[in-house]
Order: structure tokens, then C-alpha cells, then sequence
């Protein structure tokens, strides 16, 4: 059985753009599936002009809701629900410990998360910013606060070969020139 799952839930996303950047998140951070309720992406992306038709294997999914009853159906029970959002009472990011297994729920770009949602969710966190990020941003922080506080963390040049443009062969040579 799987030990760890992570799962995004955009609710009703406007913008191509941000379903791209939070797709483009999901696959460096080894993301199993992204969700989205509402209609307005699929109108937005029938429109796109788009030619960067980037290939990622992450499931991209609309779905009726993101309430309990869609997520009972799409995980398991162990996985927790976090909403990720500016809620009063809600718990800062960097306070946060993360569960192994959790479907991490957004609010749109120009709204919030149901209170019929917040209300299911076993987390409700904040990232403690001045204003609110944009969606995408707010997905990648999330995603970044998760990878940094796990053990996956300490990873090294075998990550970074594996991971950086072909073009990219720069290396450090050493640190002594660094300012005194």
C-alpha cells in the first residue's frame, strides 16, 4: 500500500495560465493528481492559444465536487483534507506538519473555498503573506513547505543532473571567493 499521496484541488479556476503553472508544480513535486470543480477552465482552455502543449503525466480531472463525498470516492480514507486558503482561524503554513496522504483544496482566483468544505476539512492552513498570492503561486509555496519539511529534502547532484536543462553544465568550483 502506498505510504504517501498528494492530490490538488482547484475550486473553479479561471485561468489557463495557472492550471498550467500549478500543473507544471505538480510534476516537479511528484504530485499523484490534480482536481477541479466548475466549468470556467474548460471555456478558458477551448480559447487558449496556447502552443506549449507540454506532456505531463498527472492526471488532470473536473469533478462534480470537492466535497466529501467526491473525495470518498477518488481516496482513501486515510488521506486528510487541508484547505489552503485565507480563513480566520486557519493555521500558518510554516506551523503545519504535513499528513503523508492529503488532498491539499484551493479556493479560485477571484473567491474562496465553500464553508461547506472548510467545515470537512481536517486542516485549514494559511501561507502568512501580506495579500494573497495567485493561485499558482499559492500552489507552489504549499507544495515547496511540504517537499522542505520531508526527508526528501536532503536530496543532492543526482536530483540536480536529473532535473536542470541540458544546457545547464555549470557547477560549483568552490566557495572561496564567497565575501568575508
Amino acid at each position: 500500500m502506498k505510504t504517501e499521496f498528494v492530490c490538488i484541488g482547484l475550486t473553479n479556476p479561471k485561468s489557463t495560465s495557472n492550471v498550467g503553472s500549478v500543473m507544471r508544480a505538480a510534476g516537479c513535486y511528484e504530485v499523484d493528481q490534480v482536481l477541479y470543480t466548475g466549468r470556467r477552465y474548460d471555456r478558458a482552455a477551448k480559447l487558449t492559444t496556447d502552443t506549449k502543449k507540454v506532456r505531463i503525466d498527472i492526471p488532470l480531472q473536473n469533478v462534480e465536487s470537492l466535497g466529501q463525498e467526491c473525495l470518498t470516492a477518488s481516496i482513501d480514507k486515510d488521506t486528510k483534507i487541508v484547505c489552503v486558503d485565507l480563513v480566520k482561524g486557519a493555521t500558518p503554513l510554516p506551523a503545519f506538519e504535513h499528513p503523508d496522504k492529503a488532498i491539499y483544496i484551493f479556493g479560485p482566483e477571484d473567491n474562496t473555498i465553500s464553508q461547506e468544505v472548510i467545515d470537512k476539512a481536517d486542516h485549514v492552513v494559511f501561507v502568512p503573506t501580506v495579500g494573497c498570492m495567485n493561485l499558482a503561486a499559492s500552489v507552489n509555496v504549499l507544495l515547496y513547505d511540504r517537499l522542505a519539511k520531508s526527508n526528501k529534502a536532503n536530496a543532492g547532484d543526482e536530483l540536480i543532473l536529473k532535473s536542470r536543462d541540458r544546457n545547464n553544465n555549470v557547477k560549483v568550483k568552490g566557495l572561496s571567493h564567497k565575501r568575508k
